[in-house]
C-alpha cells in the first residue's frame, strides 16, 4: 500500500498544479504556493506544511522516491519472468512451426494443423479472455494457456491427422487468453508505474512493451538454434538436404509440385526427432513452472475483479463484440491481420518455397535466426524510440522495410550462389515484425486502455485470422500470389492506421483546457 497523510486518501485528479511542479521538479519556490493545500498524488497524498519548504523537499521527496522506486523495481522483475517464462513456452511453439511447413509436408498436414490453430485461436481470442481474464485474473489465465501449448509438442511425437489436428485446436483455445491476458498484465503495471511517476502512460507502455518482445522475441533464435544444432550434429542428417525440384522461390506452386510428383526428400530419423521434442517438452514445463512461483499478481487486480464479481458471463463474452462499436478498432483490422500474414509467409511459405528448397532443412533454424536476432533487437530499440519519434515514423518504416521485401522476394531468383541473402531477407522482415508485434500491441493499450481486455482479444483474434487464412492457402496458391495479398494488405492497412492517427489527433486538438483540474489518465505530469 502506498503512503497517505494523516488527512487520508484524496479523491483522484485533486491536482494542484504547482504543487505537482514542486514534487516533481523539486521547485522549492512553488512551495510556498501552496501553503497549507494537500496534493493528491493518485494515491499517494502528501499535505505540504506551511512555511517549511525545506522540510517539504526532504520529507516528501524521499518517500516519493522511494515508493517509485520500490514500484519501479517490482514492475521490472514481475516484466523480465513473464518475457522469459513465455520465451521457453515460444522456443518450443516458434521452432515447431517453423518446421511444420517442412516436416510435416505429407498432404499439407503441417500447414493444415496451423491453419486449424490459427482459426481455433480466433474463436477463442473473442470469446475467452475477457471470461477467463476478469475470472481468474491475468496469472492464471497465462498458466492455463500454456498448459495447452505443451500438448502441441507432445501430440508431434506422433503426428497424424487426429493427434495434430486436436492439439492444434488446443493451441488455439489457449493462445487468445494467453497473449490477451500478457497484454493486459503488461498495460496494468505500466499504467500503474505511470501514474506513480509521472510519466506519460503510453511512453511506459510502449517502454514495458519493448522490454518484453526483446526478451521474447528471441524464442525465434533458441528455438531454431535447437532445432539446427541437433539436425547438424546428427550423424544421420542426410535427409535433411535440399528438395530435388525444379521450380524454388516465388514461382513456386505447390499444387503443380503434387501434380508433378518434383518434390522428393526423406524425413530425419525418429531419434533426432525424438531428441528435438522432447527438448521442446521440456522448456514448456520450465515456462509454467516459473509464472506459477515467481510472477506477481497486479495489485489493482484484485480490487478490478472484486468490482467485476457481479458482472454476468454473457456481458463478460459480449465485451469483445461490443469493442467493435469503436471505428478505430475496425479501422485497425487490416493492419492488425497484416500481422498474422506476415508471420504466416516467413513461417511457412519463406522457409519452405526459399530455404528447404535450395539450402536444405538443416539451414532452416540458421536462417530464421538472422530473424529472431534483428526482431528482438529491434523491438527494444522501437519500444524506446517511440518517444522521440512518436509512432507514425516508426509504422511508417515498417511499411517500407516490408513492401521493399515482398518487391525483392517476386523478383529474386534464389540459388544456393547467392547464400547470403537468405539471411539478408530474414534479417530485413525481422526488423519490420518488430514494429507490428511492439508498436501495434502497445497501439491498442493506449487507445483502448478503458477497455483492455476486450481490445487486446480483438487484437488476437485479427492478427489469429490472418495467420489462419496464411496457412490456409499456403498448401493451394503459388507463392508469387501469396507476395501480392502481402502488398495490398500492408497498404490498405498503413492508409487505414493515418486514419486512426488523424482521429486521435483530432480529437486532442478539440478537448478542452483542463489545466486547473490537472493531468487526466495518460497524460503527463505537468512540467
Amino acid at each position: 500500500m502506498l503512503p497517505t497523510s494523516s488527512a487520508g486518501m484524496c479523491p483522484l485528479k485533486v491536482w494542484p498544479a504547482p504543487c505537482v511542479r514542486f514534487f516533481y521538479q523539486h521547485e522549492v519556490a512553488e512551495c510556498s504556493k501552496t501553503k497549507g493545500k494537500k496534493c493528491c498524488l493518485k494515491d499517494l497524498c502528501l499535505a505540504v506544511p506551511q512555511n517549511n519548504s525545506n522540510n517539504c523537499l526532504q520529507s516528501n521527496m524521499f518517500k516519493i522516491r522511494s515508493m517509485k522506486c520500490a514500484v519501479c523495481n517490482e514492475n521490472l522483475k514481475n516484466i523480465l519472468v513473464l518475457s522469459f517464462g513465455i520465451l521457453l513456452l515460444y522456443t518450443a511453439y516458434m521452432g515447431l512451426q517453423t518446421l511444420q511447413s517442412s516436416l510435416n509436408k505429407i498432404e499439407g498436414l503441417g500447414v493444415a494443423s496451423l491453419s486449424v490453430m490459427y482459426v481455433s485461436l480466433s474463436i477463442s481470442s473473442l470469446l475467452l479472455p475477457p471470461l477467463l481474464i476478469k475470472r481468474i485474473g491475468c496469472k492464471w489465465t497465462i498458466v492455463l494457456s500454456m498448459f495447452c501449448f505443451i500438448s502441441y509438442s507432445l501430440c508431434n511425437f506422433y503426428a497424424s491427422w487426429p493427434t495434430l489436428i486436436i492439439s492444434s485446436i488446443l493451441v488455439g483455445l489457449g493462445g487468445g487468453p494467453l497473449w490477451a491476458g500478457k497484454s493486459t498484465y503488461i498495460t496494468i503495471i505500466g499504467n500503474k508505474y505511470a501514474e506513480t511517476s509521472g510519466k506519460l502512460a503510453k511512453d511506459v507502455v510502449n517502454q514495458y512493451f519493448g522490454i518484453f518482445f526483446l526478451i521474447c522475441q528471441t524464442c525465434r533464435v533458441w528455438g531454431n538454434l535447437i532445432s539446427s544444432l541437433i539436425f547438424n550434429l546428427s550423424h544421420n542428417s542426410g535427409g535433411l538436404d535440399a528438395l530435388n525440384q525444379t521450380v524454388c522461390g516465388a514461382g513456386d506452386c505447390p499444387v503443380e509440385q503434387s501434380q508433378s510428383g518434383n518434390s522428393t526428400g526423406s524425413q530425419p530419423s525418429k531419434t533426432i526427432l525424438y531428441t528435438l521434442l522432447g527438448s521442446y517438452t521440456a522448456c514448456g514445463i520450465l515456462a509454467v513452472l516459473m509464472i506459477i512461483f515467481f510472477l506477481d499478481k497486479p495489485h489493482t487486480e484484485k480490487q478490478n475483479r472484486e468490482n467485476q464479481s457481479k458482472t454476468s458471463v454473457c456481458s463478460n463474452l459480449l465485451a469483445s463484440f461490443k469493442q467493435l462499436r469503436d471505428k478505430r478498432q475496425c479501422l485497425l483490422i487490416p493492419l492488425t491481420m497484416f500481422s498474422g500474414f506476415e508471420q504466416g509467409f516467413i513461417a511457412s511459405d519463406f522457409t519452405k518455397s526459399y530455404v528447404t528448397c535450395i539450402l536444405g532443412l538443416k539451414y532452416v533454424g540458421f536462417v530464421i535466426i538472422c530473424f529472431g536476432v534483428t526482431n528482438s533487437i529491434c523491438a527494444a530499440v522501437f519500444g524506446k524510440l517511440t518517444q522521440y519519434t512518436g509512432r507514425i515514423p516508426l509504422f511508417l518504416l515498417g511499411a517500407a522495410i516490408n513492401v521493399g521485401c515482398i518487391i525483392g522476394f517476386l523478383t529474386w531468383k534464389p540459388h544456393i550462389g547467392n547464400f547470403a541473402v537468405f539471411f539478408i531477407m530474414s534479417g530485413l522482415w525481422g526488423i519490420a515484425d518488430a514494429v507490428w508485434q511492439t508498436l501495434l500491441s502497445s497501439l491498442y493499450g493506449v487507445l483502448f486502455e478503458k477497455n483492455k481486455e476486450a481490445a487486446f482479444a480483438n487484437f488476437s483474434l485479427w492478427e489469429s485470422l490472418g495467420f489462419a487464412i496464411a496457412f490456409g492457402y499456403s498448401s493451394f496458391l503459388c507463392v508469387y500470389v501469396k507476395l501480392y495479398i502481402l502488398m495490398c494488405v500492408v497498404v490498405i492497412g498503413i492508409l487505414l492506421y493515418g486514419t486512426v492517427e488523424y482521429i486521435e489527433h483530432t480529437q486532442h486538438r478539440n478537448l478542452p483546457n483542463v489545466a486547473e483540474e490537472g493531468p487526466k489518465e495518460n497524460e503527463a505530469i505537468p512540467a
